[in-house]
C-alpha cells in the first residue's frame, strides 16, 4: 500500500484488496497461518443415553507410579474408565501397558460394573492389540447364538487427543494431585498397597458435585455425585475409624499407609479442584470445511515450521452437523530404492484439521466425498 501511494495512486479501498491479496499468499500462510479450526461438536448421541452406569464409557492409561517390593523398585500404570452418561469414573492399576495386562483390567472391570456395550479410545498400540484380540475371541464363538460383538471400540483418529477430552481433563485434575502425593510416599507402597490407594482415590472423585449452581444456595437439594447413581447412597463413603498422621508411613501396617495417602487426596481434591471448577469455552465459530483437493501443511510437534511436510486432502468425515473436523491425507514419504535412488511413495494419513494449516484452497466446485 505503501509502494502504491509513493508511486502517486490512491485506491479507494486499497486495504480491503491487500489484505485479501495477503490473505491468499501460498508464501504468507506457509510461514505464518495458523492451523484450522472448526465450531465444537454436539455431544455424541451416547452421551445423552438413559442406559445405566458404565453401558457407554471413554478408557485412557496414566502413570507411571513407582512402587517397592521387596529391593526393586517397580512401574506400575494407572487404568482410568469413565462413563459417558454419568460422569462416574473406574480406576485399576496395570502391571504395564501390554495388551494382556490391559485385558485383564478390563476383564476385572466388566466383572464388577457389569457389560460394556461401547469403548471410546485412542489408537495406543495395547487399546487397538485389545480390540483385535476380543474380535478374535467373538471369532471362535458360535455366533448364531450371540448375534453381534457385545462391546464395540470406537477410536479416535491419531494425533487428537482434544477428541478424548472427556478422560483427559479428568486424568488432568486425578494426576495432578495423585503424582505429587505419590512422589513423596509411593516408594513406601507395594503393588497392592496401590491397588487400594486408587479404589479410594475413586471413591472420593465419584463422591464430587456434578453441579455447581446450587452449591451456595442452603436451601436447595444436595448435588447430584455419580455416587449416587451408582450406589443409591447419598452419603460420601467413610474412612475407616481412626486418627491417620503423618509417621504412619512408616509403620508396617500398610493399610494405615493407605489411608493417609487417602486423606492427603481428599483435602488437595477440595482445595485444587471443587474451587476452580468454572465453564469454558472455545471453538464458538463456524469456519471453511476442508475439501477435497485442499494442499495443507501436516503440523508436526517435533519439527520447526519449515520442515512440516505438504499434503493433499483426498478425503473429509463430515459430522452429522456437515462440519469436516478429520479428513483423509495423502503425502509423500521419500525413500531410497535397492539403487540407492531417492523415490517417494504415496502415503495415506487421517489427522484432525486442528494438525493441519492450508494453503491452496480447492475451487468451490469441487465436491468433498463423505467417508
Amino acid at each position: 500500500m505503501n509502494e502504491l501511494r509513493a508511486n502517486g495512486f490512491w485506491i479507494l479501498g486499497c486495504s480491503k484488496i491487500v489484505s485479501s491479496c495477503i490473505y491468499k499468499c501460498v508464501k504468507c500462510r506457509r510461514f505464518r497461518r495458523p492451523t484450522e479450526q472448526q465450531k465444537m461438536a454436539d455431544l455424541p448421541e451416547d452421551r445423552m443415553e438413559t442406559a445405566p452406569p458404565f453401558t457407554y464409557c471413554g478408557m485412557d492409561c496414566f502413570g507411571p507410579f513407582f512402587v517397592k517390593e521387596g529391593r526393586k523398585e517397580l512401574k506400575r500404570y494407572g487404568l482410568l474408565i469413565t462413563c459417558m452418561c454419568s460422569r462416574a469414573v473406574h480406576l485399576e492399576m496395570l502391571d504395564d501397558l501390554s495388551t494382556d495386562s490391559l485385558i485383564n483390567s478390563l476383564r476385572a472391570f466388566i466383572a464388577i460394573r457389569g457389560t460394556v456395550r461401547q469403548i471410546r479410545c485412542d489408537q495406543g498400540t495395547n487399546f487397538v492389540g485389545t480390540r483385535n484380540e476380543f474380535v478374535e475371541a467373538f471369532k471362535e464363538m458360535d455366533q448364531a447364538k450371540l448375534g453381534k460383538l457385545d462391546c464395540e471400540f470406537l477410536m479416535n483418529i491419531p494425533a487428537s487427543s482434544h477428541m478424548g477430552g472427556v478422560w483427559e481433563r479428568q486424568i488432568r485434575t486425578i494426576r495432578s494431585v495423585l503424582t505429587s502425593i505419590l512422589e513423596q510416599s509411593g516408594k513406601q507402597l507395594d503393588s497392592s498397597s496401590l491397588r487400594t490407594f486408587l479404589y479410594e482415590v475413586m471413591a472420593v472423585i465419584n463422591s464430587r458435585p456434578l453441579t455447581t449452581n446450587q452449591l451456595c444456595d442452603p436451601s436447595n437439594p444436595e448435588p447430584l455425585t455419580p455416587n449416587h447413581i451408582l450406589t443409591m447412597k447419598s452419603t460420601i463413603i467413610s474412612p475407616p475409624p481412626g486418627r491417620f498422621v503423618k509417621e504412619d508411613l512408616y509403620l508396617r501396617k500398610r493399610w494405615r499407609r493407605v489411608q493417609l495417602l487417602t486423606n492427603t487426596f481428599w483435602t488437595r481434591w477440595k482445595r485444587e479442584y471443587l474451587l476452580n471448577l468454572q465453564s469454558r469455552q472455545k471453538w464458538t465459530k463456524e469456519r471453511r470445511n476442508a475439501k477435497v483437493d485442499d494442499v495443507v501443511l501436516v503440523k508436526d510437534e517435533i519439527t520447526p515450521r519449515n520442515q512440516w511436510k505438504l499434503a493433499r486432502i483426498i478425503e473429509v468425515y463430515p459430522g452429522k452437523d456437515g462440519r469436516v473436523r478429520k479428513v483423509k491425507l495423502l503425502i509423500s514419504d521419500p525413500t531410497l530404492d535397492k539403487e540407492g535412488k531417492r523415490t517417494s511413495k504415496p502415503v495415506h494419513l487421517e489427522r484432525p484439521i486442528q494438525k493441519t494449516v492450508v494453503l491452496i484452497e480447492a475451487e468451490e466446485d469441487s465436491q468433498p466425498h463423505s467417508a
